[in-house]
């Protein structure tokens, strides 16, 4: 039986058993994600970086001109949440939006020269982080584990 070590406070460990809550795919993936993340924010927290905000600069970065519904798309954020980031980024100084004269609907998104510098600045300690998210892992599980996500999500390398 599976279990996990939940700590309560740094003196006291309640040992708690999962059962198949363990084999359930979304709750690992949630745990984790958690786990993931609070690693990042030890990390990199200082620095201002949060994932899911230097994902959607990274994005543009690679695509200038992207629609701003693709991105929300492909990284699977609500609209109302991309607006309201969109936003804080043009508010920031880090990103242009443009409204094309043939579809008034949509509207593009580019990196202003301080998005690129940002982007630049910070995306070295970015992937080097995320080389380290699979430090418990061998390279051979890492690779597989990363090979094995990208298929169950449906993004392949370079996508």
């Amino acid at each position: 039986m599976s279990r996990v070590q939940l700590v309560v406070d740094r003196s006291d460990e309640v040992e708690l058993r999962l059962g198949q809550l363990a084999g359930s795919l979304g709750f690992l993936f949630r745990v984790g994600q958690l786990e993931v993340f609070d690693n990042f924010f030890d990390q990199l927290g200082k620095s201002g970086l949060k994932p899911g905000e230097f994902s959607v600069l990274w994005v543009v970065h690679l695509n200038p001109g992207v629609r701003q519904g693709a991105v929300a798309e492909k990284l699977r954020i609500k609209r109302a949440h991309m607006t309201k980031l969109v936003r804080s980024f043009e508010e920031d100084g880090l990103i242009e939006r443009t409204i094309p004269e043939g579809d008034r609907r949509g509207i593009e998104l580019r990196l202003t020269r301080s998005g690129s510098a940002f982007v630049e600045d910070h995306a070295q300690e970015f992937f080097d982080y995320a080389q380290s998210e699979t430090d418990r892992l061998s390279p051979d599980e890492a690779a597989q584990l990363i090979a094995l996500l990208q298929k169950f999500t449906g993004l392949t390398p370079g996508s």
